[in-house]
Order: structure tokens, then C-alpha cells, then sequence
């Protein structure tokens, strides 16, 4: 080993060691250099990629659980001996016998399981073996993100293969992870280094426009913030301000998201505000002080305040968020925050481990995981993962004030299966705010929905592309996939009912396809492909409703509609699903959707509909 690195390494453990003893018993630290020592002797003559040697990774993870996640000694030993078992030939066991079942737990924990093969991909594999985890440990997922986060800091040694590989799984699994956890520091260091090596070129332009942008805007923002700190010593407020810059994978998931260009696109810093904690005001007290008191000098942006305060976001996020109007006339955001709060924000589920503060973050991480993981063994049992981990949150809230915590973009359908899986089901309308609205309404932070039902409502296969969440999509799959198929596929031209004159083509796959006779796509069919024709037995079947068209045409008259609505609807039973008019010179053209079971059922209906006085002619229509 080089005196380079030799050097490197032992001020790396002395100024790890030095920021241990403020807060770690004479024990605690021996037990800690014990498994460091362990660490380099395994470790002593492997090497990294970039040629360093191996025990300078572990030194780092064990350096991040320390500092930046501020666990105890068993996380800490465990980050040191975290690759042990996996690279080198010590055991589980030689764990258990020098550092006790718990250390050995969470080393077993962090190591990847060597199979002969794999259920889905040795990736996938490794996703599902850490959050198995979380029904034990959150101190084992944290060790993770630790080891995640150096390997992404040093990921500038692998090919390019290496780094798109690593850089993908960070983005699609651990940032979303750390998210969940709360950790927003390592969250968004995690993401933009991705972007930084998935997309070099992207995330260098990018990077190059902010830090013009940033140069230009300083003067103004530091003026600004110096205004607010005035204002609040003159009210006799003690807080510190400073200007907090987004990254630049954060801007450029907003570009994409807006399509729009840097310079229009807004949030790219943000003014925090920062109180120390007091037993003479509440955290909600004294962000309210503030408020009033800024808003007494500044405009305030209507509808712009957040309160994260009582609203928390589900990774345990709290601050108190407003816009005022800067005096060069550009809103700025505004984050008013207690010392505890902007702790949290950066340890999230570590900031206060307690016994049942532990419990809770288990309780939630199990009751997301079971959600998504029931009778699920395939990607989609990720992509639940990650989608549930990942979205920005919003809370919207029952009639009775009950809050739901919805993913950004969420509509009132994923609400409804929010609040219980039959409310989905038998959903009909939302009321937003008061006001109807379609089920497919995007819901918006602060919401308050009621969802109506109705017995005999049921899903339509369009709901799946209006719903955002995992518990929906959940649910309205598994709909769908119980119900009852057709055994044949019908012609989208001239839409074939059970007691048609049918004739039906197999494919080469050995799909089959129903057509009317007289269907001109099935004529010309049978004159080039007669070889594909199949004798089809197309029965009518109680289960299987088919849309149909019809015109009909009459002289206007007063409840002329009326009584076609009534003979549909309540003689006939039938449900309408569109409706068109229109009146020429006393001429009444009307074009009815709706469902039947077969052609007798639409011939009754036509017959019953004929027979309405002033009705002249009842039409069969194809769907264009």
C-alpha cells in the first residue's frame, strides 16, 4: 500500500474516531475500532476499481452512518464489517462470536444472498432481500443507503456500462428509498448523481445555466434575505435565514415535466427561515409570528401557504411554506422551519430514534409494502415499490375532515379506493369542494372529496388510465382479470351482437375474430384468406353487455325526449351512455349509446322505441 494511501486512511479513522468520542463511552469506541481492525485485515488485500485499497469504502459507509445518519455503535460496526461475509471468508457466525447477535443480524441483513439462479435478476432479487428487512430493522435499509451513496460518490472509476447500470438502480430504487425514510439530503444527493452519470451531458448543461443564473440573481436574493432578517430582529425575533439552491436534477425534472426552458421555470432556490426551538412558543406559534409579521412588510402570493406543520408529508417532512412578493416584484419561497424540523428533514427516520419512533416508521413501511406485495412476484411488485416510495405527496380530506395522504397528481377515483377498495368500485361522481366532478378529476392539495356511489355502479377498463396510486391499480387489475372473457374478438368496424349472421377469421397466432356477413372488411377477408374462416357459435350471454348505436328520427314534439328517455331507461331497463340531438325545421334527429346482451335485445328496444307516437324511423348505426 502506497504512503498515499496509508495516509488518507488513517486520517479518515482518526477524524472519525475524534467525532465519535464526543458522543460514544470508552467501550463503545472499543468495540468500534475492534471491527474496523477486523474490516482491514479481511479486507487487506483487495482493491477498489479506481485502485484504492478496498478498506477505504468501508471506513466511508461506516463514516456517513456516523455522521450524516448520526446511528449508534452496532450500525456503525455493521457498516465497517458490511462487506466481510459477501467479499471475503469470514462467516456470520465469526460476526456473532466477536460482536453479538445484533451487529450479526444487520451484517446478514446487508449482504447479498449468492445463488445459483435467480427468481427475477440478481437486481430485483437484492431489492426485495432489503425491504424484507423492514420488518425487522430500518438501521439495515439505512446501512444500504450509506453504502449506496459512497459507491455513487466514487462511481467515476467504473466503465460507462458499470456507471449507467448502478446509476439506473439508484434512480429507480434507493433515491426513492431514502425519499420514504425522510432522508432529504441523501435523496436528492443520490438522484443527481444519477442524472450526473446516466445523462453526463444533459446534467453538465444544466449545472453550467444555474451557476450563471445563480451568479446573476446572488445580489438580489442576498438583499432580500437581509431585508427579512432586519424585519424580524426589529420584531424581536431570533432566526437565522439562508438561501438554499435546488439541484439540478430537481430543475430538470421540472423542465421535462413543464416543457418548458431554465429560464421559465420557477422553484430553482428557496429563502429558509430558521427559529431555534423554545419553550415560550409552540413550533406552529412561532412559524405564525413570522408569517405575520413578514406579510406585514411583503405581499403574500393567494392560495401560495403550505402547512406542513399540521399536514406533515408521509416521509415526516413538517415546515411552514409561503410566496411574498420580493421589492424587485419576483414571488419568492419562503420555508419557515424550527432547528428540529430542519434536522429531521436531513436524518428524517433516524433524527429520533427512540423505541416508538422505530415502531411507527416499521408500522408505516410495513403497511406500504404489504400493499403492494400481495400475490405480486414480478416487476410490478417493484414498480408498486417504487412508485408508493417515490411521488410527491399531497393531503386531501374527507367531508368529516379525515386526511388522505395521495401521491402529486392523484385523481378522485384513486381517493375513493384510498378510503376503501368497494368505495372504488362502486363509484359514480366525486363532489370536490363542494362542486361535482368527474371521478377522473386531478385532485389538489387541500381538497376536500366525497365520493358517491351507487349498487349496481361497476369499473370500466378507462379507469386504469386515470388512477396513480398502487392500491387502485391493484384492484382494478385484479377486476378485470376475474371477469368473464369473450372467447373471440370482435370487429371493431361493424360491431357483431350475439344473434348476428356471423362468420369468424383466425389469425396466425389463433386469435380468432367475429365479423357481421355483410361486414365489407369480411368479404374481402374470405375472398384472400378463405383458409382463415372458422364456423363460430356466438351465443348470448347474461354476462356480456356490447355497445350499440342507434338513430332515430320523428317529429318534434313537447316530452318527445322525455318519452324516449323513459321508454329506454324505465320500460326497457337499459342504461344510456351518450345522448345527441338536434332539430331541423320541427325534424328531431337523435343518436342513442347504449348497452344490450344481444341482437333480440336491441331489435325490442328499436320495436319499443318505434312505437313512441311522433317516431318515424329507428336505425341500427355502426360505430365510426
Amino acid at each position: 500500500m502506497s504512503d498515499i494511501y496509508t495516509a488518507r486512511i488513517e486520517k479518515s479513522i482518526d477524524d472519525l474516531f475524534r467525532h465519535l468520542a464526543r458522543r460514544a463511552s470508552a467501550e463503545e469506541i472499543q468495540r468500534m475500532r475492534s471491527a474496523y481492525e477486523l474490516a482491514a485485515e479481511a479486507h487487506r488485500e483487495q482493491k477498489r476499481k479506481s485502485g484504492e485499497p478496498f478498506i477505504m469504502h468501508p471506513i466511508a459507509v461506516a463514516t456517513i452512518v456516523a455522521e450524516e445518519l448520526e446511528l449508534g455503535d452496532n450500525p456503525i460496526i455493521s457498516a465497517f464489517l458490511h462487506d466481510v461475509v459477501e467479499d471475503t471468508d469470514y462467516t456470520v457466525e465469526d460476526i456473532r462470536s466477536r460482536f453479538g447477535d445484533d451487529v450479526a443480524f444487520l451484517v446478514d441483513t446487508v449482504t447479498k444472498r449468492k445463488k445459483d439462479s435467480y427468481e427475477h435478476s440478481k437486481q430485483v432479487d437484492n431489492y426485495r432481500q432489503i425491504l424484507e428487512s423492514v420488518h425487522y430493522d430500518i438501521r439495515a435499509l439505512l446501512i444500504k443507503l450509506a453504502d449506496r451513496l459512497h459507491n455513487m460518490r466514487t462511481l467515476n472509476s467504473m466503465r460507462a456500462d458499470k456507471q449507467m447500470k448502478i446509476a439506473g438502480e439508484t434512480d429507480y430504487f434507493y433515491a426513492p428509498l431514502a425519499n420514504r425514510l425522510g432522508l432529504y439530503h441523501i435523496k436528492t444527493e443520490l438522484e443527481n448523481l444519477s442524472f450526473r452519470y446516466r445523462c453526463p451531458r444533459e446534467y453538465s448543461l444544466v449545472e453550467g445555466m444555474l451557476a450563471d443564473e445563480r451568479t446573476a440573481d446572488r445580489p438580489r436574493l442576498e438583499r432580500f434575505t437581509a431585508k427579512i432578517a432586519e424585519i424580524l430582529a426589529n420584531a424581536g425575533i431570533e432566526a437565522r435565514t439562508e438561501i438554499r439552491y435546488r439541484k439540478p436534477y430537481s430543475i430538470w425534472r421540472k423542465m421535462q415535466a413543464r416543457s418548458s426552458d431554465l429560464k421559465h421555470t420557477d422553484g430553482k432556490q428557496y429563502i429558509r427561515i430558521i427559529f431555534p426551538n423554545s419553550d415560550a412558543y409552540s413550533e406552529k406559534d412561532m412559524s405564525l409570528r413570522i408569517y405575520s409579521v413578514l406579510t406585514d412588510s411583503f405581499k403574500e402570493r393567494p392560495g401560495s401557504v403550505s402547512n406542513y406543520i399540521d399536514a406533515p408529508k408521509e416521509n415526516g417532512y413538517q415546515s411552514f411554506h409561503v410566496k411574498l412578493l420580493s421589492e424587485q416584484g419576483i414571488w419568492e419561497e419562503i420555508h419557515i422551519s424550527s432547528e428540529r424540523m430542519v434536522r429531521n428533514s436531513r436524518l428524517g427516520c433516524a433524527a429520533e430514534f427512540t423505541d416508538d419512533n422505530v415502531k411507527a416508521w416499521l408500522e408505516k413501511f410495513k403497511a406500504i409494502l404489504q400493499d403492494v406485495a400481495d400475490d405480486s412476484h414480478d416487476m410490478e411488485f417493484m414498480d408498486g415499490v417504487t412508485s408508493s416510495f417515490y411521488n410527491d405527496d399531497i393531503m386531501v380530506f374527507t367531508p368529516k375532515g379525515r386526511g388522505v395522504i395521495l401521491p402529486k397528481g392523484a385523481s378522485a377515483l384513486d381517493f375513493a379506493f384510498e378510503i376503501h377498495s368497494k368505495v372504488g368500485e362502486k363509484a359514480v361522481y366525486a363532489r370536490i369542494n363542494g362542486k361535482l366532478s368527474s371521478l377522473r378529476t386531478i385532485l389538489h392539495r387541500g381538497d376536500c372529496v366525497e365520493i358517491g356511489t351507487a349498487p349496481d355502479a361497476k369499473p370500466v377498463e378507462e379507469w386504469m388510465e386515470s388512477v396513480s396510486t398502487y392500491r387502485a391499480k391493484r384492484y382494478l387489475r385484479g377486476y378485470f382479470a376475474n371477469l368473464p372473457r369473450l372467447e373471440y374478438g370482435r370487429c371493431d368496424k361493424c360491431h357483431p351482437l350475439p344473434g348476428d349472421e356471423v362468420v369468424g377469421f383466425r389469425d396466425h397466432d389463433g386469435n380468432i375474430t367475429l365479423h357481421k356477413r355483410d361486414c365489407p372488411m369480411a368479404i374481402r377477408q374470405a375472398s384472400q384468406h378463405g383458409d382463415s374462416i372458422v364456423s363460430v357459435n356466438f351465443e348470448e350471454n347474461p354476462q356480456f353487455l356490447y355497445p350499440v348505436r342507434i338513430r332515430i328520427t320523428g317529429i318534434d314534439r313537447y316530452h318527445l325526449m322525455s318519452d324516449l328517455i323513459d321508454c329506454i331507461t324505465d320500460k326497457l331497463h337499459l342504461s344510456m351512455q351518450g345522448l345527441a340531438t338536434e332539430n331541423i325545421d320541427r325534424i328531431a334527429i337523435c343518436t342513442i349509446d347504449f348497452s344490450v346482451h344481444s341482437l333480440g335485445e336491441l331489435q325490442q328496444a328499436m320495436e319499443s322505441i318505434g312505437r313512441i307516437d311522433g317516431i318515424d324511423e329507428v336505425t341500427r348505426l355502426n360505430f365510426v
